[in-house]
């Protein structure tokens, strides 16, 4: 431990060289531009010795303690770097693997603290908390030409089918334990490739202490979380998703940390990466503490965090978790315990400017990587670049499409004609925003029910309504995501510390689902009509919108090439014969899928291959058809 009694910094007995840290360097994480600060700060070691480099402005000692030395404070003492606030040794003969804390003593207080390091690039595993020693990258990457496509790929008309997973719990081993990055490479990577989806999201993969908070209060910054592997693993894992030509979306979580006392709380004995005041400081509905944007240094962190998953792990793009909490001020707040802004408003001013810096560098610096915001409230231009005013987020979740669906669907059919509103509103917002489309984890647990669980009526509705439910995403102007889970017809709700009910897949309706959601994927890759102009209104248009007494919707989905597909949704038990509906051309159509198909587990009521559009006007349209639309079904027909 520090001898408290010594107050000479002059003294540390190890150290003692000149700095290999460059004033630059300093002077930019001190300015909150240093977007790179893993390579100032940490455990960095090199041929002959660790620099180790900690920033803790309101310390007087410091030392460096571990494995290696007893941790025992007395040992290797760092110094600091002018008025940086940083402080450094250089410390000869350590190896990778090697364990170690900073044991910091504030100058105020005399408090003596050990202390996780910020920028660690690897843990212990929990409940062990010591950071550990790594050696530099030397990942062989094999993704060049992915990178080189995502590059050069128009992602505002490209397909996106995004499945959300939860590293522990998609599949365990029979005794409970966690699969491996590379055991998730292997048997994950083909079952997203084969059912169609362009994407993988992982939530949180960044250390965190607690496994039931999923990741979402995370305390490694730098280091993914060691309960699947290293970060050798982790970039094997991403490789062989770029190799089968799927993308990693990585949960990112800028916006509060927890209070662990061996963490970034009170880090050197002050409030460093938080706020001091309590009207800022803490979060109501996490119990976590919410990080100072306005702190330079704070700003360097988060930024070199967010670069540091895209440029070391090779990530494709970022999704921010709680976006809104960052934004206002009185976020869950009563009056009288948060503090306004400098001009008396709402608004987080810090944390507005440290979100479009952190857009505008990924946008910048990784061409064809994608930011993503959860963000739960009407704040405007969420999705718009920075330059137009925007917070530059490349796109936003739609969590009042989720809201208003969901509330529709568990509706008995009978009372569905008295919520039709909730099948159309979204039209009147949903190109304000480039928009995704989410049926996340937050739906299927606490109490929520599981997808199937919330559908109404006996077996084979809940089933039907489940299909009709996922046609209607996959064929809705906007980019997808859903939970593991979703695609099996998981009828629990996700419990996280057990693996998913894989078993459900031996009984016919539950492959059924998965074979559906395997072909609407592959029809929205395939069809541009159904993905070209997500995010334009030019690519959608209504066929029917105000049938509520059969609880009937219909539209066109436009390419800018001029193809288009009609959708149309039955959302009764009661099939519709000789339904006449307006469309653009004459021809003969085709019906391309049937969520009601026996290949999925309907009762198989369709329309043969004799829809023909003939030259008689309908609902505002030059040519109409009439077709069967089966009970609780979703049917997408293309003109020949």
């Amino acid at each position: 431990m520090i001898d408290a009694s010594n107050n000479s910094i002059a003294a540390a007995p190890a150290g003692g060289a000149a700095s290999s840290a460059s004033d630059h360097d300093l002077y930019l994480f001190s300015q909150g531009t240093n977007y790179q600060s893993y390579r100032l700060l940490g455990a960095l070691p090199d041929a002959t010795d660790v620099a180790f480099r900690v920033w803790a402005p309101n310390a007087d000692q410091v030392a460096v303690v571990g494995d290696f030395n007893r941790w025992d404070g007395r040992v290797h003492r760092l110094r600091c770097l002018g008025d940086s606030g940083v402080w450094e040794i250089h410390v000869p003969g350590l190896v990778a693997g090697a364990l170690y804390k900073f044991e910091i003593r504030n100058r105020h207080s005399g408090a003596l603290l050990v202390k996780a390091d910020p920028y660690a690039r690897a843990c212990e595993l929990r409940p062990a908390t010591a950071s550990v020693v790594v050696a530099p990258a030397d990942y062989a990457w094999t993704d060049a030409a992915w990178h080189q496509r995502r590059a050069d790929r128009d992602w505002l008309h490209a397909p996106m089918s995004v499945y959300e997973v939860h590293a522990g719990s998609w599949m365990r081993h029979a005794d409970g334990r966690f699969y491996s990055y590379r055991e998730l490479a292997e048997r994950l990577v083909p079952y997203v490739a084969d059912l169609g989806y362009t994407h993988i999201e992982f939530m949180p993969l960044m250390e965190h202490p607690l496994d039931e908070s999923w990741g979402y209060q995370c305390t490694g910054y730098f280091a993914p979380t060691s309960r699947h592997g290293s970060a050798a693993d982790l970039k094997f894992l991403i490789d062989r998703c770029h190799a089968a030509g799927i993308g990693v979306i990585l949960d990112w979580v800028p916006g509060h940390f927890p209070r662990d006392a061996w963490a970034l709380a009170h880090f050197d004995g002050t409030a460093l990466f938080e706020h001091e005041d309590p009207r800022l400081k803490m979060h109501p509905d996490w119990g976590t503490y919410v990080f100072n944007f306005g702190r330079n240094e704070v700003k360097s962190f988060l930024l070199s965090s967010a670069h540091w998953w895209l440029s070391e792990f090779h990530a494709d793009g970022l999704r921010v978790d709680a976006v809104a909490s960052m934004l206002y001020l009185d976020y869950s707040r009563k009056a009288g315990e948060w503090l306004p802004n400098r001009y008396g408003g709402r608004e987080n001013i810090e944390a507005i400017d440290f979100l479009r810096e952190m857009n505008a560098m990924v946008h910048r610096d990784f061409p064809g990587a994608l930011t993503i915001a959860e963000e739960s409230t009407a704040w405007p231009m969420v999705s718009r670049p920075v330059h137009l005013g925007g917070l530059g987020f490349s796109m936003k979740w739609n969590m009042g499409w989720m809201n208003d669906t969901l509330a529709y669907a568990q509706q008995d059919p009978v009372h569905r004609r008295y919520h039709h509103e909730r099948l159309t509103f979204g039209q009147l917002y949903a190109y304000s925003e480039n928009f995704v489309l989410p049926f996340s984890h937050d739906e299927v647990v606490h109490g929520k029910s599981s997808l199937v669980g919330k559908m109404p009526g006996v077996e084979w509705q809940r089933f039907a309504n489940l299909r009709l439910l996922l046609a209607y995403q996959a064929t809705a102007p906007g980019k997808k995501l859903s939970f593991m889970g979703n695609e099996i017809g998981q009828t629990s709700e996700w419990r996280s510390n057990e693996e998913l009910p894989w078993h459900l897949l031996q009984w016919p309706l539950h492959a059924g689902v998965q074979a559906l959601v395997r072909d609407l994927n592959k029809l929205h890759a395939a069809l541009p009509a159904l993905h070209d102009q997500d995010f334009d209104g030019a690519g959608f248009s209504w066929i029917d919108c105000h049938d509520a007494d059969q609880s009937v919707v219909g539209w066109l989905r436009h390419a800018r090439d001029g193809s288009f597909v009609a959708v149309m949704l039955n959302f009764t038990p009661v099939p519709r014969t000789g339904y006449r509906i307006g469309l653009p051309q004459t021809g003969r159509y085709r019906e391309l899928l049937n969520s009601d198909s026996r290949y999925y587990g309907g009762s198989d009521l369709g329309n043969a291959d004799g829809l023909v559009a003939i030259d008689q006007p309908w609902m505002g349209r030059p040519a109409s058809l009439t077709l069967t639309l089966p009970p609780l079904a979703a049917v997408v027909l293309v003109r020949d």
